[in-house]
């Protein structure tokens, strides 16, 4: 698709609050945006039944969780916008530098983090708590797209270190202990190599690596090891390890087919733990039932879809990386939650994108799609602000030359 001259972009946009009017972008970005927009009304619409009487017997208020999510969800879109806005040339560049300070952060977590459930995860500041393994996720994207995309003209001393700063983030995740985490990310850079082209023999090598360390962490920690023998039959210890696994399923299985309604959850009400953040979809399968949790799978599918075609038309690489990157992550960690819950997979600590509560989440993931978006805009050749400076380079030429022969 040709690029749109910058003065029929200005002109149709002209408080230049996009990066091109809204009417110009192509489908695939336009639906995706969407999608992204019901999925975070769709997220407050469900934490706000399965937080209500959590929030009320805790907090004395009903709306306490509904009311921090949408100040977060705020804070969010602006991240999304910032996405859209700045070239991917910037956001590479920044890449490196912001996963340097993510790795620093999370190292940060193991001396002087916040300790809840056994596992060190988050960075307190004030009333402000930073989790740094979510909000590394869009750059862990960012700079795996920029070494993998020009894998093979790159020097082998930049490769091993920034393969080195990958392991030791990766470790620290895994450190805290959070398995699941770097379980996803350890799998999404995995898949960014994949599709950029590296050896079989490399991917089938480093797969074999990454299952090895899986293995070892859960022979080593044994709570990991109790939530894969409980996974395996939650019944045998149903009010011990297997209680979590057990009342998500009760909840699924409560909501029929059409379920119970919005707000109608049982299972919610002091019975299911975490209901809202790991195990929220229990809660939204119930309330909604086999329909509702059909359709949202559908709406996953199409989301991966749309990112799909979105990466095929990109016009470099490191576009379509980026665009593959972001989308699994915000579909993989969505299938991973409903697979958690659902008793597919052992229990892990991952959220479900825009829907579980939780601000680095929220922020992580519009951020992530904010890029997807981004992506969607250059592969479809929409940048204006490129011919906008070749213009005014060849206007600068043009007076150069004029002077010259004067």
């Amino acid at each position: 698709m040709p690029q749109f001259p910058a003065a029929l972009a200005r002109s149709a946009n002209p408080s230049g609050l996009l990066p091109v009017p809204f009417r110009l972008w192509p489908a695939e970005a336009r639906l995706l945006l969407g999608m992204v927009a019901l999925w975070s009304v769709l997220g407050l619409v469900v934490l706000g039944s399965a937080s209500w009487w959590v929030a009320a017997r805790e907090m004395g208020d009903p709306t306490y969780y509904l009311k921090r999510q949408a100040i977060w969800m705020v804070a969010s879109w602006g991240l999304l916008y910032l996405g859209i806005k700045i070239n991917l040339r910037r956001w590479l560049r920044m890449a490196g530098p912001a996963l340097l300070v993510g790795m620093v952060l999370v190292a940060l977590t193991l001396v002087i983090g916040s300790t809840v459930n056994g596992a060190s995860r988050w960075l307190v500041i004030g009333p402000i708590q930073i989790q740094p393994t979510e909000l590394i996720k869009p750059f862990l994207v960012l700079q795996g797209a920029a070494l993998f995309s020009h894998w093979s003209r790159i020097a082998p001393d930049q490769k091993l270190i920034w393969l080195g700063v990958f392991a030791v983030t990766l470790g620290l995740i895994l450190k805290q202990p959070n398995l699941s985490t770097a379980s996803l990310c350890g799998i999404l850079l995995w898949l960014m190599a994949l599709a950029s082209g590296l050896p079989l023999w490399a991917m089938l090598g480093s797969a074999g690596l990454g299952f090895t360390v899986a293995v070892g962490s859960i022979s080593i920690n044994e709570y990991q090891r109790i939530r894969v023998t409980s996974f395996l039959d939650p019944w045998k210890d149903a009010q011990g390890d297997g209680y979590q696994l057990v009342q998500s399923l009760l909840a699924i299985g409560s909501g029929g087919l059409w379920g119970e309604g919005f707000g109608l959850s049982t299972q919610k009400l002091q019975y299911l733990p975490i209901q809202s953040t790991d195990f929220i979809f229990a809660v939204f399968a119930e309330e909604f039932g086999y329909v509702g949790s059909v359709l949202l799978l559908l709406f996953l599918l199409l989301f991966g879809f749309m990112g799909l075609r979105v990466a095929l038309s990109c016009r470099s690489n490191q576009q379509r990386l980026v665009a593959i990157g972001c989308t699994s992550l915000l579909v993989g960690q969505s299938i991973l939650n409903i697979a958690v819950a659902s008793g597919a997979m052992p229990t892990t600590g991952l959220p479900l994108p825009m829907i579980s509560y939780g601000g680095n989440s929220l922020l992580s993931s519009l951020l992530t799609a904010g890029l997807l978006l981004r992506c969607a805009l250059e592969g479809a050749g929409l940048e204006p602000g490129r011919p906008r400076r070749r213009e005014e380079r060849l206007r600068q030429g043009s007076a150069g030359g004029s002077l010259s022969i004067g």
